[in-house]
């Protein structure tokens, strides 16, 4: 008894951890249709701590525009839409209009900023390109302590480091998550940042017998090549997209992607007609012939058959009357 009564529960937990949705997958799936995807923004005043930081804002939101359209061609690649399109504008403009307040949040462990957008201007917003729904995705600086391990793994580093991380939201006219990265909805929730801006200057701290290493800021030019960095396919050779956008993008789509709720209209496809076997057709009608009817004319003249041949009457098509109406039965077989 204790089993069936646990039974029930048990598959309304797992049931409910496959839906990365904040709404049901078939309340989602019947109302985001038509979804647009803002360029993505860069909140300037997140704890974005680089001493270069405006050059490294413009080298972000240059590398942004470059590779958005990975996300684009993926949610595409889905099949859940009927469109998906990435939406014209200057990212700060769309950012200023939009944004309300932001919160840096610390949920399951993760650290993450959190943001609230003005819901007057965002149904504005999405009505205005006609969709049902928009996607906000937003690159932020976080710092946060960390424990860093060196490249032999023989020693480590634990401090505060600073990170620009990239979280998103779906969104309706009604200002409604639908759905959010970080998603929480999993067992498992899990968020890396999207690049590190320091590191823990292992080799300085080994060669000059410190303690501990000194934690410094990447340079620019570092940061550039990273986001450079071509994934490889199965035969480790380069694609198009990039290692730092691809591992983000990937992460959403997996926390996006659904099975399409069946419709028992078109789930089944309509079972074709057996072949039949076509009946032998007879060879004539069952009709006496009349006794006094006139033969009818040759069509062309035939070449006369030697006197050993019999002669066969020319055979009309089968179940059609000869041009004079005279009905001819089927020779024997």
């Amino acid at each position: 008894m204790r089993r069936l009564l646990l039974l029930p529960l048990l598959l309304l937990f797992f049931g409910c951890a496959e839906n990365h949705f904040n709404v049901p997958t078939e309340n989602f799936a019947s109302r985001v249709k038509m979804l647009g995807v803002a360029p993505i923004i860069i909140d300037e005043d997140s704890d974005i701590r680089h001493p270069e930081k405006e050059r490294l804002i413009a080298l972000v939101a240059k590398s942004n525009r470059t590779y958005e359209y990975q996300l684009i061609s993926k949610l595409r690649e889905t099949g859940n839409y009927y469109n998906v399109s990435l939406l014209d504008g200057d990212p700060r403009t769309i950012f200023s209009k939009l944004y309300f307040r932001r919160e840096k949040r610390d949920d399951a462990s993760i650290q993450y900023n959190k943001y609230f957008w003005k819901n007057d201007e965002l149904r504005g917003y999405i009505r205005k390109n006609n969709l049902d729904a928009v996607m906000l995705i937003v690159v932020s600086g976080i710092s946060k302590t960390d424990k860093i391990y060196s490249n032999t793994m023989l020693s480590s580093s634990t401090a505060e480091y600073n990170y620009l991380i990239m979280t998103a939201q779906i969104l309706d006219a009604n200002g409604t998550v639908l759905w959010e990265y970080p998603n929480f909805r999993g067992r498992g929730p899990s968020f890396d940042p999207m690049i590190a801006l320091q590191y823990p200057d292992f080799n300085e701290a080994e060669a000059n017998h410190l303690d501990k290493p000194e934690v410094k800021f990447k340079t620019l030019e570092g940061i550039k090549r990273r986001f450079d960095v071509k994934q490889k396919d199965l035969l480790r050779r380069d694609t198009k997209e990039t290692e730092v956008y691809n591992d983000q993008f990937d992460e959403m789509i997996s926390l996006l992607k659904y099975d399409a709720p069946k419709n028992e209209s078109t789930t089944t496809a309509p079972e074709k007609p057996r072949p039949v076997a076509e009946p032998a057709r007879s060879a004539a009608p069952q009709v006496t012939p009349a006794p006094e009817a006139a033969q009818p004319a040759p069509a062309a003249p035939v070449a006369e058959p030697s006197a050993a041949t019999p002669i066969e009457p020319a055979q009309p098509p089968v179940g059609d009357a000869t041009s004079t109406g005279e009905i001819v039965p089927a020779p024997d077989k």
